[in-house]
């Protein structure tokens, strides 16, 4: 079984520095499993890593879109295991970092994912359906088709829920069958990076002034000027969409800058429920002498 090393954690928790210390130390390259900074042109808002860390250690899976690109979990899991595989193949080390939980999931856990791709109209009909008659109403039509999925999706996940419908109706298979799982074909170590939930808020906050600082809201600007809408899955990220009213003209930027704090403490307790369930978990707290070693 091939080597990996999977380094996850919450927002501003400190995975990237650590991630590139670590692998100038053991001849790795970083595979990114962050859903947002795939995107070119959205930098700042994604906390992507600088061009001087980029410079340190080799990374994959950044800017490979442009913010108007659909980008499929499906997609991320090709391109990631095929990244392992090449580092692997060179005799390196791939370090997969990120705090996308679906992202990680289905690497480490080996999810075999349905390869339907969106169909737009479709989506649409499924979307008025939410609209009109109530997410309950979408709900209970997936439970008909695939109560196990309808177990495990809440009905006020519309996104979700209309993925697994827009699956069965394409493929005629429910979306459980065909998300079993496999082992994948490495032996992951997954180190798990923890703080004291005040201690992240407080480096979450410190770090939402460094973006501010850096010029975020211009590169929202920039973006929107550039024809990126708000109805794009990537405007609609954290760290984008806290400043749509601002933008309209609705509310000042004090308050758009607060929202993201906010938004961003929310962010970081769901990211957590994710993590817990990944294999082979190894939690290591700042003390920790492994993690003070890599970064003396």
């Amino acid at each position: 079984m091939n080597k990996l090393i999977a380094i996850v954690g919450p927002t501003a928790v400190g995975k990237t520095e650590l991630a590139v210390a670590w692998a100038q130390r053991i001849n790795g390259e970083i595979v990114s499993a962050d859903s947002r900074q795939i995107y070119r042109k959205m930098n700042i808002g994604t906390a992507k890593p600088s061009a001087t860390e980029q410079a340190l250690a080799p990374h994959h899976l950044i800017d490979i879109r442009d913010p108007d690109q659909s980008f499929s979990l499906a997609e991320f899991q090709d391109l990631a295991l095929a990244a392992i595989a090449d580092i692997q193949a060179r005799g390196r080390v791939p370090l997969l970092v990120g705090g996308t939980g679906q992202y990680l999931a289905a690497v480490l856990e080996g999810w075999q994912i349905p390869r339907v791709p969106p169909q737009s109209e479709l989506r649409a009909e499924l979307e008025q359906v939410a609209l009109h008659e109530g997410p309950a109403t979408l709900h209970a039509r997936l439970a008909a088709v695939d109560p196990v999925a309808a177990a495990r999706i809440p009905p006020t996940n519309v996104r979700r829920v209309i993925r697994a419908l827009e699956v069965y109706l394409v493929s005629g298979e429910p979306i459980s069958r065909l998300q079993e799982r496999q082992p994948p074909p490495f032996r992951p170590r997954v180190i798990w990076l923890h703080r004291p939930r005040t201690e992240l808020y407080a480096r979450a906050d410190a770090r939402i002034e460094r973006m501010i600082a850096a010029g975020l809201v211009d590169e929202v600007a920039e973006l929107l000027a550039g024809g990126y809408d708000w109805s794009l899955p990537a405007m609609s990220s954290l760290g984008y969409i806290q400043f749509r009213p601002y933008f309209a003209g609705q509310t000042d930027l004090a308050s758009c800058i607060e929202r993201l704090r906010f938004d961003t403490h929310a962010f970081i307790r769901r990211q957590e429920m994710w993590f817990r369930r990944l294999p082979n978990l190894e939690i290591w707290t700042p003390d920790h002498p492994d993690w003070r070693a890599i970064m003396a």
